[in-house]
């Protein structure tokens, strides 16, 4: 069980009286598949045939994701391959949040980049972390923190259950540093609309879709980067 998650990220319509927007804003299909579509060639936006598969539906998740109206996020934010010059090593993943970007870096001076929702005004950070651990359809505990700003959240003070209306949703990288746990997390979102913004309390949101390719490819200790807004 999860005791000190910064956010609720995107409450995606779980249990409970909560309203999903409220709480969003006051909280802040094959692998094989994912690899061809969801990473466009360096330079090129992705089609929208690619998009409908690479944000397609994950029916064998334990609970089944539904596909991306790909609609309702901008284009731009899409995953693709980019160049990125950096000195830090491949599989590093670089932050974003001024541009509300993600980056895995690869090899040859190049990067996997997702579209993410980023920390609201007063709750940005910045700094080196690493990935502490990593959990799949996890339990999500509001801290005290939030108890207190949002006491409507206190209904989950025992731990919500994992599903598709948990704010850590299908995947969850937790970043830590020296040896503790920030409160941060990368996780994962069902809803578009929230990609390209600053909704949190300081944690990264990407598409479920976009989570899964990234969780699959990064082991504990990776390093994180989390650069100025």
């Amino acid at each position: 069980m999860d005791n000190g998650f910064a956010d609720a990220g995107a409450m995606t319509g779980a249990a409970g009286a909560l309203n999903r927007r409220r709480f969003l804003l006051g909280a802040a299909a094959t692998v094989g598949a994912l690899g061809l579509a969801g990473c466009a060639s360096s330079g090129t936006d992705m089609s929208l045939a690619e998009a409908k598969l690479a944000y397609g539906p994950l029916p064998n998740e334990r609970f089944p994701v539904p596909a991306v109206n790909v609609s309702k996020i901008n284009p731009k934010y899409l995953r693709r391959i980019v160049r990125y010059d950096t000195d830090e090593a491949p599989g590093t993943i670089i932050v974003d949040p001024r541009n509300y970007y993600v980056y895995r870096i690869e090899d040859n001076g190049m990067a996997t980049r997702y579209g993410a929702n980023v920390g609201r005004q007063g709750f940005l950070w910045s700094g080196d972390a690493y990935i502490g651990r990593k959990a799949e359809w996890p339990v999500w505990t509001p801290p005290r923190e939030m108890i207190k700003r949002q006491p409507e959240v206190a209904i989950y003070a025992g731990g919500m259950p994992p599903g598709l209306g948990n704010p850590l949703g299908a995947r969850t990288l937790y970043l830590y540093q020296d040896g503790r746990y920030t409160l941060f997390t990368i996780y994962s979102t069902i809803m578009p609309e929230t990609i390209g913004k600053g909704i949190s309390s300081g944690c990264i949101g990407l598409l479920t879709q976009d989570m899964v390719h990234l969780y699959e490819r990064t082991p504990v200790n990776t390093k994180v980067v989390v650069l100025k807004a």
